[in-house]
């Protein structure tokens, strides 16, 4: 992973005053722990879950039980549940998601390394589909480092959109 990632987030989620929540499954807590890895983060980091198990991202995050039982847990829909569900569930600015297949086997018909990552704020929700090549380990750090990038280009985007303080 770029170091420079989770620094950078939390130092643009500081200064905006925004704050993140993250559910994880194929991840197990690894995006959690790059962003309170670092100093400060405590401000912007209101917390995680990790939902390995299915039934857990229905009844935890609020993922339609009817989605997972059609399409399984790997799927765009689902992430941006996951998102949506723990932006709520912490009150956070920002829930990210990740779920995926990081090996050995493949699951729900999915070859291992499909993974999608999710972001969801305030107007905005973006799911990214990846397909990953690498061992599981691999596979897991890729994906923490996709969802970090994606949230970046979000924050990225959000902080264009505002008016140059000299205009306010």
């Amino acid at each position: 992973m770029s170091p420079s990632v989770a620094p950078d987030l939390v130092a643009r989620l500081s200064a905006t005053g925004h704050t993140v929540a993250v559910a994880e499954s194929l991840t197990g807590g690894l995006v959690t722990a790059a962003l309170t890895d670092v100093a400060g983060a405590s401000v912007v980091v209101r917390g995680g879950v990790l939902a390995y198990a299915t039934d857990l991202k229905a009844s935890v995050l609020g993922v339609d039980a009817v989605l997972l039982a059609h399409v399984g847990a790997v799927d765009a829909d689902v992430a941006e549940q996951m998102a949506s569900g723990v932006r709520s569930l912490m009150r956070a600015t920002y829930g990210l998601a990740t779920t995926g297949v990081a090996g050995p086997d493949e699951v729900d018909g999915r070859p291992v390394g499909t993974v999608f990552v999710a972001v969801v704020g305030p107007g905005t929700s973006r799911v990214k589909a990846l397909s990953l090549a690498g061992n599981r380990a691999e596979v897991r750090a890729r994906s923490v480092l996709a969802v970090l990038e994606l949230l970046a280009e979000e924050l990225g985007s959000e902080l264009r959109e505002e008016p140059p303080a000299a205009l306010c």
